[in-house]
């Protein structure tokens, strides 16, 4: 029952997450409004929760909360930047694929996740059909003037890389309950948004209308944050990443990002081996 529960809570990542960075593209502003907009909306998210259902927390708590949430601002700033230079349907698939290279290596090697040799092959599988997808879900065809913009979302969707799996990995690594981080989490993303954003004048009618897609995230880390201790960081975090689906087409269709007849065969080609790949490692975990 705890195994159908985690794959429910890991669904709920996947349609808030796969959908946020089309409703803050649709709503406006550059990436530090964006990322401070959610920030606040997180933060006024988890203080209500807090209220409503108030968590035990200790100082190991705060701590890693708060340096989970700094994580996280790291990595939604710089991948907002990415989509500025590549667009929504490049962005998320190349992005989802790092998180989750990043999140299966430790919960492989440190967690030891996989741990006989059917699940490894398995997984190893599951993760090539995942890359597969990403790759060509990402394909751009041949090089032209915007070849400079991709290099420069790449070096942008490596830092955002690194900033996730911290977000991800750090709670795991502590192994502490998801609900109690919740509070310590939002005001490290808050303070870290704040601080990284404060040049840019941060503070105006883009990062309100972002609250919105704060508290989308905010419901979708609950989803996460509750899956991992019932299906494991790999597999709770690879389903959340299916989002992408939702995502790369979102982008298209919703923002207007062309597609050539090819581009658009390997988009669909890509999203259902993401998703293929997706199933495969539920069968992971016994």
């Amino acid at each position: 029952m705890d195994f159908v529960e985690g794959f429910l809570y890991a669904l709920i990542p996947a349609l808030t997450w796969g959908s946020l960075v089309l409703v803050s593209e649709k709503l406006g502003g550059n990436s530090y409004n964006q990322t401070l907009g959610i920030t606040i909306g997180s933060l006024l998210f988890a203080i209500v929760m807090s209220v409503i259902n108030p968590p035990e927390w200790t100082s190991l708590i705060w701590i890693v909360g708060i340096i989970s949430g700094i994580g996280w601002a790291f990595g939604q700033l710089f991948q907002f930047n990415s989509v500025k230079e590549m667009g929504v349907s490049k962005t998320v698939p190349i992005s989802t694929g790092l998180q989750i290279l990043g999140n299966t290596f430790f919960a492989v090697i440190v967690f030891k996740e996989w741990n006989t040799t059917s699940t490894i092959i398995l997984g190893v599988i599951a993760i090539i059909f995942l890359i597969a997808g990403v790759l060509l879900t990402s394909y751009e065809g041949s090089k032209g003037k915007n070849e400079g913009s991709m290099k420069k979302g790449i070096l942008y969707l490596i830092v955002s890389t690194l900033g996730f799996v911290t977000y991800v990995i750090v709670v795991r690594w502590f192994d502490i309950d998801g609900w109690s981080t919740i509070l310590p989490q939002a005001i490290g993303m808050f303070i870290a948004a704040f601080l990284l954003s404060i040049k840019h004048k941060p503070f105006n009618k883009y990062a309100g209308r972002n609250i919105l897609t704060g508290i989308m995230w905010a419901t979708g880390n609950i989803g996460l944050l509750l899956a991992n201790p019932k299906v494991g960081v790999a597999i709770a975090f690879s389903f959340s990443q299916m989002g992408i689906v939702i995502s790369t087409l979102g982008g298209i269709f919703l923002l207007g990002e062309k597609k050539s007849k090819k581009q658009m065969t390997y988009v669909i080609i890509g999203c259902i081996l993401v998703i293929a790949g997706g199933v495969m490692i539920g069968f992971t975990k016994e």
